[in-house]
């Protein structure tokens, strides 16, 4: 299949050597072309993103947020260029408002749309792993379903938006146990306990997760590369603070998670850092 793939940052670079690797025929377009120069050998790199989009039966788009995806896919007339018939997926964590509107400006020029982020991280992109939360028509998804699954476990929702909000909720989940690893293997250690042993006796019972297997291992060893940045989880918790407003929803944990991170980012240099940074923050703001 020829797909366009938009955005090859931390994310989209695995994403799409598993599509080409898959025997996909792949054009790809990166607001910043030196990201995409790698893929120059094995996909045609192209310098605007209506270019990219040309021939393509299918788009993926895996952009920083709701405005940058409004406007790649909008301002910069990547929809008008593409042939009818076509569909676009956005695997990119947006608001859900946003791939709702854009659903309906792709639809009236015959267009099919997905709103399909993921979870997994860079792991889960390298390995084909990802977790694939799957919004808009049951038509659409079958349709994209061979191409998602190189990628990872796609599951359909419900309708436009769906994935979006999946997403959202695996967001909050994520960021408040995060919180809650650092925060107890903070405590742990400030009463005298070996934190690479500690998380070694915590997995297996109750407290078990994937997230104290490997963001606990990144915390033990102080390693915030970021593969998944803090400034990224901060957006996603505020889109998740915006629905649940929109629900008329309290959610005190979230909110304090939101907080943490904000701090984290606004406060701390964290913007760059694994969102596992909230062990780094919780020893910063002491200082």
């Amino acid at each position: 299949m020829k797909i366009a793939f938009l955005g090859t940052g931390l994310m989209g670079m695995p994403m799409a050597k598993r599509l080409i690797v898959a025997g996909h025929t792949l054009t790809v377009w990166n607001r910043s072309l030196e990201r995409a120069a790698p893929l120059g050998n094995i996909a045609n790199v192209c310098a605007t993103p209506k270019e990219a989009v040309e021939e393509a039966e299918l788009v993926i788009m895996m952009l920083v947020d709701g405005p940058a995806t409004r406007s790649v896919l909008v301002d910069h007339g990547t929809l008008d260029a593409m042939p009818s018939g076509g569909l676009v997926v956005d695997m990119g964590s947006v608001d859900p408002a946003t791939d709702r509107t854009l659903g309906d400006a792709a639809k009236a020029r015959g267009i099919e749309y997905l709103d399909a982020p993921v979870s997994g991280g860079v792991v889960g992109a390298e390995a084909g792993t990802l977790s694939i939360f799957v919004g808009g028509s049951e038509a659409a998804a079958r349709r994209a379903s061979p191409i998602l699954e190189v990628l990872g476990r796609p599951k359909h929702l419900g309708p436009l938006g769906s994935g979006q909000i999946a997403k959202l909720a695996n967001q909050v989940i994520v960021a408040t146990t995060i919180g809650a690893v650092a925060e107890g293997f903070r405590l742990a250690e400030a009463g005298g306990c070996d934190l690479a042993a500690l998380r070694e006796a915590l997995m297996g019972g109750f407290a078990d997760s994937r997230i104290l297997d490997l963001h606990g291992a990144r915390m033990v060893a102080s390693n915030f590369e970021p593969g998944g940045r803090s400034a990224t989880q901060l957006k996603d918790l505020d889109n998740a603070a915006a629905q649940a407003e929109v629900t008329q929803l309290d959610l005190p944990l979230t909110q304090t998670v939101r907080d943490a991170f904000r701090d984290l980012v606004d406060q701390h240099g964290g913007a760059d850092m694994d969102h596992a940074a909230y062990f780094h923050w919780l020893a910063a703001r002491q200082t």
